[in-house]
């Protein structure tokens, strides 16, 4: 399905990735989050062939047990075969309460990553991951040592227009959907101080998980152009929420294309195998 009417989709293409989070895998592969990410995946392989990358958003797994990593890296090979490499950020179902060493080495251990917190290039484009350095039950706790390398990291490329791409399980306050002050689902201890560092780098876009809220839900795309970059809610694969703070079953998802003068993002709706076609965004890639 073209990106837009009378433009081949791949036309001057440069890039292309999917963003997905929640998946809440379980130990048992016939629950329906497990069948979720199996579909979904299958999905990206059918839509996205030349994809250049997965990326998640964390909750990974739904406790963070052996088993559930088990399952997860089991459904990734089964249904997985010829998708790309893939980037992990970890959530607070997946390192949150418990023994932190044995939580953030279990993570580790399950998705390769190097760290709480690490980086990646794909094609020249700077994929940045933040994550909780404490085992905290929702909220995620970034120290300075990690703020400064965040700040360090948006530096690096050369080109300050090029998009930088920033994952981070839990929302800032007030953005996207699910993070506002009635909804409870913010999450970011050094929230104003994550603030301050992304609003020098104005080339980044955050993506989010967390609150699950569906997409077509208000502020799935949160666009402060004149202090902060911009953010994402990328939804979940294992459930949905709604603005009506009801729980909705369904699997979600984001596709992102990266031209060299702007930036497309569009809305999956993994269950139904269709494009949400009012979860539509693009931008312009400003000089500098």
């Amino acid at each position: 399905m073209p990106i837009e009417a009378g433009r081949n989709r791949t036309e001057g293409l440069l890039l292309q990735f999917q963003v997905i989070t929640d998946t809440h895998v379980k130990a048992d592969p016939l629950h329906p989050y497990n069948r979720n990410l199996a579909r979904a995946l299958e999905d990206i392989a059918r839509e996205a062939p030349d994809s250049d990358g997965i990326m998640h958003a964390g909750d990974i797994t739904d406790r963070g047990q052996e088993a559930e990593y088990a399952e997860f890296n089991r459904i990734w090979r089964e249904h997985g075969a010829g998708l790309p490499a893939s980037c992990w950020a970890s959530g607070n179902h997946d390192v949150g309460l418990g023994h932190w060493p044995s939580r953030l080495g279990a993570y580790l251990d399950a998705t390769g990553m190097s760290g709480p917190y690490h980086d990646h290039w794909v094609k020249g484009y700077h994929f940045i991951f933040l994550g909780t350095e404490q085992e905290l039950e929702l909220f995620s706790f970034l120290s300075e040592t990690q703020l400064s390398w965040l700040d360090a990291k948006l530096s690096e490329g050369g080109d300050p227009a090029r998009p930088a791409f920033v994952f981070l399980h839990q929302p800032l306050k007030d953005t996207v959907a699910g993070s506002y002050e009635a909804q409870r689902w913010y999450g970011v201890v050094q929230d104003e101080a994550l603030k301050e560092v992304l609003s020098k780098h104005r080339n980044a876009v955050l993506f989010t998980g967390h609150t699950h809220w569906e997409l077509e839900a208000s502020h799935t795309l949160f666009d402060a152009s004149d202090s902060l970059p911009r953010m994402l809610n990328a939804a979940s694969v294992a459930y949905l929420w709604t603005d009506e703070d009801e729980h909705k079953d369904g699997s979600q998802g984001l596709y992102i294309e990266v031209y060299a003068d702007r930036v497309v993002v569009r809305g999956r709706d993994f269950a139904a195998g269709e494009w949400l076609d009012k979860v539509r965004f693009e931008w312009s890639i400003a000089e500098h």
